[in-house]
């Protein structure tokens, strides 16, 4: 046989795609070379001396004839090094040294020089896509083989060297299958973070987390340097709901396609905490390159994205965040198409009130004046800040209270009432996308909200509406957030109590 075609698979966005991979040895009367035509990265083009240098230290041999290998379909463009397993098999099996049927495989991996195979990026989303696809095996490195079962309906082998498949193939010592890895939404990892019973008084900030926790919704901390507010933004992943089994994959999904998930955890059961630098550029908040990758917006889906020191990022970096805030997707168009990257995050942010830090603090007088207190203020727009549904004081703690030993509550006490609280949520929004209060559409903010308000509750409204001269987005803001306040308590009616709580989180620094 002098022409071979053998399954493979490429990532675009966070989907798989089918790449066909034919490989044809001319006759004799032909100067040897390999060429790899289709459209291939750089990464791509070198899997000649990887595979040439493979096949030859696993003991086969590498035919010095014209070796051509096309990826199909051409008008795609093939990157990665996962390539270079698909290549290797196509060239024995086409030089007559591997003798088998695999048009029911796929093959996935990168081959180092002396034949084994190497961690490979994005192999869920293309095992999942080649199943969908009607394939029944895949052959995939040792190392990514844990990731793989997470696909049901898929016979997966895990490959350890190009010599060990070549021998299976031909019969000559079989793989053995990898073991399903079970997929329960149990066995959650454990936190091993900031507990908030370790974080002395600021009992209303860890109250606002608890209510941002029960219903997803974004939180924005103000105060003076040394407060807390990162120690307790990074203690809210500690009270956040579990991940279900398909928030696992999809979680599992991005961090596979970035090159990010570890390799001894093939399933991630944790919420993502993203908290990047304030030097952080565009593309590496949204995503993007050439052939756009998952940016920290991307990372956190179903987690939490920290932003520290909120007004020393860029104000067009801010920006960005408007549109995924509210349809909780980004979109990214390049030359190539457009792909579409989920972005369901919360938003947490801190802050101070002023360049010194010292607006407003009782202990230390502010060195800023009134102007430039105004225009740090303005470094966030307001239809940023109209996005935000909760906004929070944390001022400095008081010596007796930095001073005490009694523990405060914990963090996983808390975390009982959150998920509480979602149960309902998901009672409420059973056999719809949301997931959670603060992704309710008009519609359901009218159903389960406006209509279940008492009169108490309407008239305080109305009165917050006309004095804050609340704007339409900001309306329905208060009202997902009463709601969750509501869940919270176990209340199906909204009452007074919950529209008080959640008009005082509407409180905006002053500009």
């Amino acid at each position: 046989m002098t022409l071979a075609k053998v399954r493979s698979c490429t990532v675009v966005g966070l989907e798989g795609r089918t790449v066909d991979v034919e490989v044809d040895i001319a006759g004799g009367g032909t100067l040897p070379a390999f060429n790899i035509v289709g459209l291939p990265d750089t990464a791509v083009q070198e899997a000649r001396e990887r595979v040439r240098a493979a096949i030859r230290n696993s003991g086969a041999t590498f035919p010095m004839k014209r070796i051509t290998v096309n990826l199909a379909p051409a008008d795609l463009r093939k990157e990665g090094p996962s390539f270079d397993l698909p290549i290797a098999i196509g060239i024995l099996i086409a030089s007559g040294q591997v003798l088998a049927e695999v048009e029911h495989a796929v093959f996935l991996g990168e081959l180092s020089l002396d034949g084994a195979l190497r961690h490979t990026h994005g192999i869920l989303p293309m095992v999942g896509y080649a199943r969908e696809s009607g394939i029944e095996f895949a052959f995939v490195p040792e190392v990514d083989a844990a990731e793989a079962t997470l696909v049901e309906g898929l016979r997966v082998l895990p490959v350890p060297t190009l010599r060990a498949l070549a021998e299976h193939l031909n019969r000559v010592a079989a793989l053995s299958p990898a073991e399903p890895l079970v997929l329960d939404g149990e066995g959650e990892e454990v936190w091993d973070g900031t507990d908030l019973a370790e974080v002395r008084g600021q009992e209303h900030v860890k109250r606002a987390l608890e209510v941002a926790a029960a219903g997803g919704h974004n939180l924005i901390m103000q105060g003076p340097p040394g407060a807390g507010k990162t120690l307790l933004a990074r203690a809210l992943p500690g009270i956040l709901p579990r991940l279900g089994a398909s928030e696992c994959l999809e979680v599992t999904r991005i961090y596979s396609v970035a090159g990010l998930l570890p390799s001894d955890r093939p399933l991630l059961r944790r919420r993502p905490f993203r908290a990047p630098h304030h030097t952080i550029s565009h593309a590496g908040l949204v995503g993007g390159g050439r052939q756009p990758r998952p940016g920290e917006i991307t990372l956190s889906h179903r987690g939490v994205l920290f932003l520290d020191e909120l007004p020393e990022f860029g104000q067009t970096v801010l920006e960005v965040l408007r549109q995924p805030m509210e349809d909780r997707i980004v979109t990214i168009s390049r030359a190539q198409g457009t792909v579409t990257f989920p972005a369901n995050f919360m938003l947490v942010a801190a802050m101070n009130p002023c360049p010194c830090g010292y607006a407003g603090d009782s202990s230390r007088e502010c060195a800023c004046s009134e102007a430039s207190v105004g225009r740090y203020q303005r470094r966030i727009s307001g239809p940023l800040l109209d996005r935000v549904d909760m906004f929070v004081d944390v001022p400095r703690v008081a010596y007796e209270k930095l001073a005490g030993t009694a523990p405060g509550e914990a963090s996983a006490v808390i975390r009982r009432r959150v998920e509480q609280a979602r149960g309902r949520q998901a009672g409420r929004f059973g056999g719809t996308s949301v997931a959670a209060n603060a992704e309710m559409t008009p519609g359901e903010v009218r159903t389960h909200c406006q209509e279940l308000l008492d009169e108490s509750a309407k008239a305080l409204l109305k009165l917050a509406a006309t004095q804050l001269a609340l704007s339409a987005r900001a309306f329905h803001r208060v009202l997902k957030l009463a709601r969750t306040i509501a869940d919270l308590d176990g209340s199906e009616p909204i009452a007074a109590a919950h529209v008080a709580e959640a008009v005082q989180y509407r409180h905006r620094p002053a500009t």
